[in-house]
């Protein structure tokens, strides 16, 4: 039997779902895409920590603030 056919499915897929936040994080070039992805590791298993770590990286990120200075 042919264990490899079967190990993606089940497991292949477990883990990118898991990770599905820092994978978005990651494709949207988020600026906090370490700790989203640290957020998701610790946190993950915890159904809400998973979700807060998604809404994250769904989030749009704010304009950078430019601070000018008069002279």
């Amino acid at each position: 039997m042919d264990f490899g056919l079967f190990f993606f499915p089940f497991f292949g897929l477990g883990f990118v779902f898991y990770f599905l936040p820092a994978i978005i994080a990651a494709i949207r070039s988020k600026r906090d895409t370490l700790a989203i992805f640290l957020l998701n590791l610790f946190l993950g298993w915890t159904f809400i920590g998973w979700i807060v770590a998604l809404v994250w990286a769904v989030k749009s990120d704010p304009p950078p603030v430019v601070h000018y200075v008069q002279r």
